[in-house]
Formats: structure tokens, sequence, C-alpha cells
């Protein structure tokens, strides 16, 4: 290495160093952390009061190839159902808080199959309104911090969540708005590791609460990622549970 960059170089160390040391030391804790990104998105009153939520808008897959429509309906304590149409073909995805379900037109099945276990974890944790953060106690989650890490040139409060299944979260928060912008999963699924990146963005209010209107994911390292791009959010809808059940008629 020539002189003038290993002078260059020890410069540089020299100057990151203390700045880095100031970002430790003046770092929140956990608990600090938590109770931020609960504040940020509206505090606990309000996350609570937020019952039910009801999304509509596209999902783009396929390097921009398709576009489905895109409905979602979330309800506590645990329950999602997903739809996304195209071409006068419905897929559903639901989920009641006890057991997952499916209709897939696009690989030509109309009729319900009931989902493995496996295949429930994703739904599980797309159902949490408020994601993995709020209540994490109640979850039988563990949270550790662990520091700091760049996100697209974010450097963002990194937090890890190991869930009562045994799932891992690794979130990431804006070290400004304390708010998610990517969450990593880690679950082995069908025997294998699975990892999946999710990207989240352009917060907006509903009902007391900042939820995020742009979704794009997919497993990491993945260039095609599927987005989702919300147009339309409400809350605390009137929710018939039986929109979430296995339908009945098949399980005859």
């Amino acid at each position: 290495m020539h002189l003038r960059l290993i002078f260059l170089f020890t410069i540089g160390a020299v100057l990151v160093s203390p700045l880095v040391f100031a970002q430790e030391q003046n770092a929140p804790t956990l608990d600090e952390l938590v109770a931020k990104n609960i504040e940020a998105k509206g505090g606990a009153d309000a996350l609570h009061a937020l019952q039910s939520v009801r999304y509509n808008g596209k999902l783009i897959a396929n390097e921009g190839q398709l576009e489905f429509a895109y409905a979602e309906t979330k309800k506590r304590p645990g329950e999602i159902r997903t739809e996304f149409t195209l071409q006068g073909m419905t897929a559903v995805q639901a989920y009641d808080g006890k057991e997952g379900w499916k209709i897939s037109p696009f690989q030509g099945r109309k009729d319900p199959e009931k989902l493995s276990g496996d295949d429930v974890k994703p739904l599980m944790e797309d159902a949490e309104i408020d994601g993995p953060l709020v209540d994490w106690k109640a979850k039988e989650s563990t949270l550790e911090y662990l520091g700091r890490e760049d996100v697209d040139g974010t450097s963002a409060y990194k937090i890890k969540v190991v869930r009562k299944n045994g799932d891992v979260n690794f979130v990431y928060l804006d070290p400004d708005h304390f708010l998610e912008i990517r969450i990593l999963t880690q679950r082995i699924r069908h025997g294998a590791q699975e990892e999946v990146e999710t990207d989240v963005g352009d917060y907006e209010k509903i009902g007391g609460v900042f939820l995020p209107f742009s979704i794009e994911e997919g497993r990491k390292g993945d260039p095609d990622k599927q987005k989702t791009v919300i147009g339309k959010a409400e809350a605390n809808v009137p929710v018939d549970d039986a929109i979430f059940h296995f339908p009945a008629s098949a399980s005859k």
C-alpha cells in the first residue's frame, strides 16, 4: 500500500472512531427504542384501540409484469384474510387464529385447501396490526438490541426478536422516526432455512396509528421482490369473523 493511502486510512480511522464512539455512548436502550417505536406509531392507547384494518391497493410481481388488485383485512387478536385478483380470478390466503387455508386458482386449484403449520407461520406474523415490537412480552418473544447497521444508506437501529415458535425477526428502525424500515425474517420452513426481507415505508395515519402504505418483500438477495402499494385503508371496520374461517362447505 502506498504511504499516502496508509496516511489517509489512518486519518480516516481517527476521525471516524470518535463519531462511532459518540453514537454508542448516546445510543438508546432496548426499552427506550421499543417505547419510541410505540410512540412513533401513535401511542399504546391508539394502537390498542385499532381493532381492525381493511386495505385496498395493488400488488406488483414478476419484475413488474403482473399487477394484481389487492385486498386485505386484519382483525385482532390475530386474524387475516388477503386476496389477489387478476383477470377475474382471486387467490385467497387466510388465518383465523388457529388454522390457515388458501385458494390458489392461478395454480389451477379453485377449492379451499388447509395450510401446513410451516405455511401458516408467515400469515401469523402478517396478522399483527402493529408489528413484532408492540406487546412483545405478551407474545412471549425475547428481544435483543444489536446496535446500528446500514440499510440502504440509513444507519438503522437493529433489534433481534425471537418469537415463541422460534422464528427470528431482525427489526431495523429509522434513527429519526423510530419506525420500521426493514424486517428480515429467518425461519425453518419445510426443513430448510428461509430468509425473507421486507422493506416498509410511506407511512400514513389511519385511525390514529401510522401504518406503512408501501411493502416490498422477497427472499433475501433476490432482486425480484413483490411490491404492495396501498391505495386506501380503513380503521375499525365491522368484520364478519366467517371470512377468516375455512369454508364450511369445503370441509364436508
